[in-house]
């Protein structure tokens, strides 16, 4: 019976519910408008009543974002063609930098798997840490009676420091050295003579020819066959930038008007122009240098030159400014009259020679004149003709081309001091200086101006050996770091890329190059023999202006 009242119970709960009237429905409630949200799901919480603490809970990662650590990554940026590049050797220090600065995209084709140079030095530096190299060596049979034969066999060469400093020393040569590629094979001698040249037997990478241990590696570059077509637009921008007789005859007014103020103190003291304003090289935006020559006496040079400021500023010249812990102490100042700038110095015979010795080296084959002006006018646009952020002087330009035309073969200029001596002055500086004589001493180099530039330009990138070698016009030939003892650091003198002035045999006019600018300067030297040796429009395009 308590089965069934339990069974009878859900059944008239059932049917008093069915006789129920149904609840009517409420109205529904209008919904809040709807809100954006941003797809990672972050949304910002309610402002806080007052009196209540703010908690803020860390973000979640969304659902759509993959987790850390998965899926691909991105492609390096690659620049589009004729677009600057970042320059393999980092910016400079001092001012808004120079970066942005490479090779011509396109020039040289990619090597080793179309790596960068930076990333492919990485390596080989690595590999040559980690693995010793070894290169073939010849050696003869120990057998007397057989002369011909001679066994190859493996000696050690690499692992030691000299090749760490010669990466430095070369300024980071991009270029790969020999034994970086692994072991050499012992392959049958290709004429199958039993004697092989050891310069064989070097790994033939990146299509260049081998160099011995310690030496740069020349490249083989034939010039572009139709190099010369460009050779009229080069000599139609250096006549654009030779200096007009407007600017002579402005820089003659300032000299006139500095030897009356000058001849007040000291009537017998003589002036003398030196610099790019008297050795031919200059262009109408070159400043003016004055020598003043005069017995000293018992004072020194410090107490003349700030005498000599106070005169000029009592002649009304501006800007007057006496430099005197320079190397060379100089009076600065700038002439009203002309709006010429003016660097006057004491004594400084020196500079006076080098003058006149490049002026007379100028008048004897005009190819000089036309190089140097393209190449200091390259030097100015490109960044590296400011000695104050490591790279060249104007006038180091101008020693380079110099001698670069003594070595061509056939020889453009001669080495006017080996030659009888025909001139003297007090500083005991002598050479031959009767160069009407020697006006056709290059007539059987008919090398035009374009090609020079290019050779120009392809020496200092590929063919200097920027660690043994030092330029020298006075001997008209290179000589080596040993006979100048340049080999180390001497002071603040780096001497990584050496020049030797003409008469100051010990001044190295690239003591300022240092480990980072080296590179900068090889790369822009690389950079103009790519250009003109690949673009078709070079005069446009060598000469454009750096820009970061």
């Amino acid at each position: 019976m308590a089965g069934d009242d339990h069974a009878a119970k859900p059944l008239a709960d059932g049917f008093l519910r069915f006789l129920l009237p149904a609840p009517k429905p409420r109205p529904a409630e209008p919904s809040p408008p709807a809100r954006l949200v941003p797809p990672h799901g972050l949304v910002a919480p309610p402002l806080p009543l007052p009196n209540e603490r703010l908690f803020i809970v860390p973000p979640t990662r969304p659902d759509w974002l993959p987790p850390p650590g998965t899926g691909v990554k991105p492609r390096p940026f690659t620049p589009p063609p004729h677009e600057h590049r970042a320059r393999n050797a980092g910016r400079f220090v001092a001012g808004n930098g120079n970066g942005g600065r490479g090779r011509i995209p396109g020039a040289f084709p990619p090597k080793n798997g179309g790596r960068a140079g930076p990333e492919r030095r990485k390596v080989a530096v690595q590999r040559e840490k980690e693995k010793k190299a070894w290169v073939a060596v010849e050696k003869k049979a120990k057998d007397p009676g057989d002369e011909d034969r001679a066994v190859v066999s493996a000696g050690y060469s690499g692992g030691d420091e000299g090749d760490d400093q010669e990466s430095e020393m070369e300024g980071g040569d991009h270029r790969q050295r020999p034994g970086q590629q692994g072991d050499v094979k012992n392959s049958p001698p290709p004429d199958g003579g039993s004697e092989r040249p050891i310069e064989n037997l070097m790994p033939q990478s990146n299509n260049q020819a081998p160099r011995s241990r310690g030496r740069m590696r020349r490249r083989q570059v034939e010039c572009r066959g139709d190099i010369d077509t460009f050779t009229p637009g080069l000599i139609a921008l250096y006549e654009s930038l030779k200096p007009s007789e407007e600017h002579k005859s402005k820089q003659q007014q300032l000299v006139d008007s500095l030897t009356k103020s000058v001849s007040k103190e000291w009537p017998n003291a003589q002036l003398h122009l030196y610099g790019s304003c008297a050795n031919s090289f200059g262009t109408s935006h070159s400043d003016v240098d004055v020598c003043l020559q005069m017995e000293i006496g018992t004072g020194s040079t410090v107490e003349i030159l700030l005498r000599l400021a106070e005169i000029l500023r009592t002649d009304n010249f501006e800007s007057v400014e006496a430099i005197t812990g320079a190397r060379v102490p100089i009076v600065r100042m700038s002439d009203p009259g002309s709006g010429l700038s003016c660097d006057i110095c004491i004594n400084n015979l020196f500079a006076v020679a080098n003058t006149k010795l490049l002026k007379d080296y100028a008048q004897i084959d005009q190819r000089l004149l036309q190089l140097a002006f393209l190449v200091k006018h390259w030097a100015k646009l490109r960044g590296v003709n400011e000695t104050y952020r490591g790279t060249l002087s104007s006038y180091a330009y101008v020693i380079m081309c110099i001698n670069f035309l003594q070595l061509r073969e056939p020889k453009i200029l001669p080495c006017l001091q080996a030659m009888e001596q025909t001139y003297f002055d007090d500083t005991e500086c002598t050479y031959f200086d009767e160069v009407h004589q020697l006006h056709d001493f290059g007539a059987e180099n008919k090398e035009s101006i374009a090609k020079l530039l290019w050779e120009f330009f392809h020496y200092w990138a590929n063919h200097h050996d920027y660690r043994n070698d030092v330029i020298s016009v006075r001997l008209g030939k290179t000589i080596t770091k040993q006979e100048k003892n340049w080999t180390t650091r001497i002071g603040n003198d780096r001497h990584l890329m050496c020049i030797e002035d003409p008469f100051e045999t010990g001044h190295d006019l690239g003591r300022v190059v240092d480990r980072q600018t080296i590179r900068i300067l090889r790369e822009e030297f690389e950079r103009g023999a790519a250009v003109l040796q690949y673009d078709h429009d070079p005069c446009v395009t060598l000469f454009q202006p750096y820009t970061v």
